[in-house]
């Protein structure tokens, strides 16, 4: 092998090695981009919270389990159980509410608006998990 040959080698490296740190340049500005975005949505929803918990009226121990709401009950049990799946009708029987077919009907929309709110992911069909 000559001297040229050996150049035009470590020119064409070179060239590939640019290449990919460019690329690689790029997926960093993108994942900086979508960071940044994530954590201003980490930040806002901390915030939500903070006010939400400030302003409602705070609830007693005392106070009889019949008096919560029935999202408050929903949210409950998958904070409760953050890694478990729930389909409309288990998480019925898990709360001890009615399992006829028009309240849980009711409960998986509820649920849907869970899933919209980003409270809730959806790991397979009829199925609902707290988002992590």
């Amino acid at each position: 092998m000559n001297i040229t040959e050996l150049l035009a080698g470590l020119q064409a490296e070179h060239d590939q090695t640019a290449d990919r740190a460019g690329e690689l340049r790029g997926q960093i500005e993108q994942l900086t981009a979508a960071s940044a975005e994530t954590e201003a949505r980490l930040a806002d929803l901390a915030t939500t919270r903070k006010v939400i918990t400030e302003l409602a009226p705070a609830q007693e121990d005392s106070e009889p389990a019949g008096s919560t709401t029935a999202y408050q009950a929903i949210v409950n049990a998958f904070i409760q159980h953050p890694s478990q799946a729930f389909r409309a009708r288990e998480l019925h029987e898990l709360l001890g509410m009615p399992t006829d077919e028009a309240t849980v009907n009711i409960t998986r929309s509820r649920l849907g608006r869970l899933v919209r709110q980003g409270f809730l992911i959806q790991p397979g069909r009829g199925s609902y998990q707290k988002r992590t």
